[in-house]
């Protein structure tokens, strides 16, 4: 423990115990910080049966890959601490961590990595094949979908970008116009050019049978046969806790959501506090979250290593 000063609980509260937060908390303990992840419990990929594309962990079960984490992670002293935070001051250079309860957690940093909430379109069906017939992300799926029937749900301009990634792993695609904007006669060219169905109407709802997706059934009784039908959800950063730190979310210059903005090495604008994994950036990755909270936490180090000679300096003046 490094900690002089009994103000603090812990060197750094990481808030988040999902892979840019452990990522990060690993980093920090290892550089013999004091650290305490608090963490709801609700990690974003539940629903999803496998991850892909973490190299030497591909397919393993979400559940499983936060165990290995946390197990990792305690082995360096990490303390966890089960509850939902609400909030982060910075008052008089103390990062205070608020959790519901009450109970408050002082930290010289806080390294805040909760993610993001997935708003899906209203569909009747639809939430519930989130993550395994109802996507989004084909490199997270697109090979388990492989060369099936997959339709494409236009919400947003994003719609069309998706189509032509999907497009990568199955030549048997329909884009559902849905409600989504008009397509210009380029784009129409570039659909038939790729072979892609286009699909006039309305989708009001999911179609299951025996627990598997079989198709949409448009506004007017059309049944529309798929095997997988991929969405563009709209991003939007767990950040609320940060607002009485005076951070609010900013609307991501990809159209895709929103998130809260900091600089290169995820230092935002409050004092003492860092950001990391999708709550940063909603476009990351599993594999790219982790290594973000990892970064983030070495700039971090860096950061508390200044302090710690300037303290020095000053004591021995």
């Amino acid at each position: 423990m490094t900690i002089q000063d009994t103000e603090y609980d812990y060197d750094v509260v990481v808030v988040g115990g999902g892979a840019a937060g452990l990522g990060g908390a690993l980093m920090l303990a290892r550089a013999r910080y004091s650290v305490a992840v608090v963490d709801s419990g609700e990690p974003r990929n539940a629903p999803a049966a496998h991850m892909h594309g973490f190299l030497t962990r591909d397919g393993m079960a979400p559940g499983e890959f936060l165990a290995a984490g946390r197990a990792e992670v305690r082995e360096y002293g990490v303390e966890f601490i089960s509850g939902v935070a609400t909030a982060v001051t910075v008052p008089d250079g103390i990062v205070r961590v608020e959790l519901a309860g009450g109970r408050t957690i002082r930290g010289r940093r806080a390294l805040v990595a909760t993610g993001l909430t997935d708003e899906l379109p209203d569909l009747p069906g639809l939430a519930e094949r989130w993550g395994r017939d109802v996507l989004h992300c084909p490199f997270c799926h697109g090979w388990e979908i492989r060369d099936q029937v997959i339709g494409v749900l236009s919400t947003t301009p994003m719609a069309l970008h998706q189509a032509m990634l999907f497009r990568q792993w199955s030549a048997k695609l329909r884009f559902l116009q849905h409600t989504g904007p008009a397509l210009t006669e380029a784009e129409t060219a570039e659909l038939a050019a790729r072979d892609i169905e286009i699909i006039a109407g309305e989708v009001m709802s999911v179609q299951v049978t025996d627990d598997r997706l079989t198709g949409v059934r448009l506004r007017d009784g059309a049944v529309i046969e798929l095997e997988a039908l991929v969405i563009g959800p709209r991003f939007t950063a767990h950040g609320d806790l940060l607002a009485s730190a005076g951070l609010t979310p900013s609307a991501h210059p990809s159209g895709i959501g929103d998130y809260i903005a900091a600089d290169p090495t995820g230092r935002t604008e409050a004092p003492g506090v860092w950001v990391a994994g999708n709550v940063a950036d909603p476009a990351k990755q599993l594999l790219g979250a982790a290594a973000m909270g990892a970064e983030t936490a070495v700039a971090m180090i860096a950061d508390l290593i200044e302090e710690d000679v300037r303290t020095a300096v000053a004591a021995r003046s």
